[in-house]
């Protein structure tokens, strides 16, 4: 089964929208805070990638990425389960608002 168009851009403008707000997540900032100190370490004149300061900035990246894919995942939930409740209860309703 193939959503229609209308409904793919709406899936793809919300999934922009939750990951911009991830971006800016006050509970990820410190992840972030502790990426950017390891990356700039890297660049302090060494240039070895199997560097103990590239080994932890690769360590911080991951923690961040894992950090922010756990909150799209959730708010993907969030967001499937209120389509759906509201599809099941009103169908109809759901599709006028958006119109």
């Amino acid at each position: 089964m193939e959503f229609p168009s209308w409904f793919q851009r709406a899936i793809q403008r919300r999934l922009e929208y939750v990951a911009a707000q991830i971006e800016r997540n006050p509970e990820l900032s410190k992840y972030h805070a502790e990426e950017k100190k390891a990356f700039e370490a890297i660049f302090s004149g060494i240039d070895i990638t199997q560097s103990p300061e590239f080994m932890a900035w690769e360590d911080k990246h991951h923690m961040k990425r894992a950090g922010e894919n756990e909150h799209l995942y959730l708010q993907g939930m969030r967001d499937g389960v209120q389509l759906a409740v509201a599809l099941l209860f009103d169908p109809l309703a759901a599709f006028d608002k958006d119109a």
